[in-house]
Parts: C-alpha cells; structure tokens; sequence
C-alpha cells in the first residue's frame, strides 16, 4: 500500500520510545532535533541517552512497561529486538489510535522514517515504504552530493522575506519567474563565498527590480583532461545556469557537450589578463560568465594570479577546480 508522505511538526509533542540502545539513540537525537518531548523505556541505556537524561533532554520511564504512558504520546518508536514484545506494543498503540514505528519491520509499523537530507529548514525525504531502507539510503547519499549547500541559507532568505516577496509580487507567473531568477543567479554564489550581507542586498535588491536578472557572476571551470566524467558536480551545475561560456581551444567537445545548450559561446582572449577583462566585462552586464579551461587551469600560473584578481570584484567568482592532465 502507498505511503502518504508527510511532515510533522513535534515541537512540544511528546514521543515515547521503548530501548535504549545504538539504533535508540539515533531515532531520540532526530526527536530531539525537531523539537520533541522524549520519554524512554529501557532497562539499559547507551552512555550517550544517560548523558541526555543527565542534561534534562529526555525523561526515563522506569519499572515494567505500563501501557497508560501511551495516553499523552503523539508517537511510539519501539526499538528492541524483542519481536513478542514489539508486537505486542504494536497491538497498544493501535487500539489507542497511537502511530507506531517499529524499527526493521514495516509490518507492525503504521509510520515509516524516511532517509533525510538535511538543508535546514529545506529538508528531503527518502522512503522505500520499509521494503529497502538501504536502498534509500543509497540514494539519499547519492542525492546529497549533489545538492548546492547554499540551499538552506537560501531558503531562510526566503523565509525571512516571505511577506514582502508576496506584497510586491502578488502576480503568480511574475513571481515565479523572480523565484527563478533569484535561484539561479548571484544569489546562491554569494552564500556558498559566505558573504551572507551580499546576498541579501542581492536578494532585496531582486525583489525591488521590475525586470530581475539573475545578476552578474564568474565561474572558472578546470575542465580536466577531456573525460566529461571527471567533471566536478559543481562545476556541472555552473555550465549548465550559464549565460555565455568562454572557451580556451584545448577544452574538449565531449565536456563542452554538457553545457547549457542556448548559452552564448565565445573563444577566450589570447592573454590572460585581456581574458580576465573579458570574462569582467560579461558579469558586470549582469551575465553568468563560464570560462573554462583544460586541466586544473586556474591553479597554475599565470591564471591562478587572474582568479586571483576576479575574486576581488565586487560579483561573486567561484573557482571550480580541474584533474591536471599527466604533465601538469
């Protein structure tokens, strides 16, 4: 049967939890995180759920296990390795209208716990519907390599400027295509450099516009040795928001290949510091400018001296490191 996906707001909410060991330990520290009032049932604790308790973080449950403490729970984690038991509290739980997680066995439970990435407050969830928690996992770590840090900073922007967002765009394709704009432009590039006072100014300065751009920036592509696998994922995600790539002769078709499709292509100038002002003059039209170039171009001389000078401008510029080629 299809899962219903959804998420809960514990804070205050008070969860019980029954064992007190390694797989415990790890469910109580995401109640914790979210905010949850945590009681714990279990003979024995993990040194780390002693500590919690010492700390006032949890409160522990003694004695046999008394069915009326299920009357105040929102919900029921049952880690034990007793399965008796766990069914039995399985049973409890539901005739109390109680929902139940019992770990490894999607049977007895009547809520599953997803895989999460975690990109506060942004969160993604990941569930296989208790048939291949594994598998989820898999995936959630596949996914998290490739997500942008930058999201969660982004998303509180968002959040600190909801009202505002909806009072000066209250048209919803206008606002969307600012959303767009704000997403993939100078924005995220400013919180991944840590200049979080940039990017708000940015960011304000977006909402105020009646045409946002997504606003100038440089990014410096190391292109490797030709293979479009040894590519980063970063450098990826750069080449496909680009407005224009300015390209050395060396870069390979194969890489070039992956680029974003409409943007502007160009050969860069011949001497390094007239490409650094080529690439300048692009972000200060409001432009994403890619330069790419082979191997870990932008670490040896006399261009790691021009990324140098790029990052001193006023847009953000992000270098995007390359695999040097056998000889450098």
């Amino acid at each position: 049967m299809p899962l219903y996906p959804m998420f809960v707001d514990l804070a205050g909410r008070e969860v019980l939890v029954v064992g007190g060991g390694e797989v415990a330990l790890r469910k109580i520290e995401a109640l914790l995180q979210a905010g949850a009032r945590v009681r714990v049932h279990a003979h024995e604790l993990h040194p780390q759920l002693v500590a919690l308790q010492a700390q006032g973080c949890l409160e522990r449950l003694e004695g046999d296990f008394d069915e009326a403490w299920l009357a105040q729970a929102q919900l029921l984690v049952v880690a034990t390795d007793d399965a008796g038991f766990n069914a039995r509290l399985a049973a409890l739980a539901e005739a109390r209208r109680v929902f139940v997680n019992v770990v490894d066995d999607a049977g007895l439970s009547s809520f599953q716990v997803p895989a999460v990435i975690d990109r506060a407050p942004l969160q993604l969830a990941i569930s296989s519907g208790g048939a291949a928690p594994m598998l989820a996992r898999r995936l959630r770590e596949r996914l998290e390599a490739g997500l942008d840090p930058a999201l969660g900073p982004l998303a509180r922007l968002f959040a600190r400027h909801r009202a505002a967002i909806r009072e000066r765009l209250p048209d919803l394709a206008r606002r969307r295509r600012w959303f767009d704009a704000v997403i993939d432009g100078a924005v995220p590039a400013l919180l991944r450099a840590g200049r979080e006072a940039d990017a708000e100014a940015a960011f304000l300065a977006l909402l105020e516009s009646r045409h946002p751009a997504g606003g100038g920036r440089i990014s410096l592509v190391g292109a490797g040795p030709g293979d479009p696998g040894q590519l980063s994922l970063a450098a990826l995600r750069a080449m496909n928001l680009a407005d224009v790539l300015v390209v050395d002769p060396a870069v390979s078709d194969a890489v070039l290949a992956l680029a974003r499709k409409d943007a502007a292509r160009e050969p860069v100038a011949d001497a390094p510091a007239a490409a650094g002002q080529q690439v300048r003059a692009h972000a200060a039209a409001g432009r994403h400018a890619v330069w790419l170039r082979p191997g870990d171009g932008f670490r040896v001389a006399p261009f790691d001296a021009v990324a140098a000078r790029l990052a001193q401008d006023p847009w953000p510029c992000e270098l995007h490191p390359g695999i040097a080629s056998a000889g450098g």
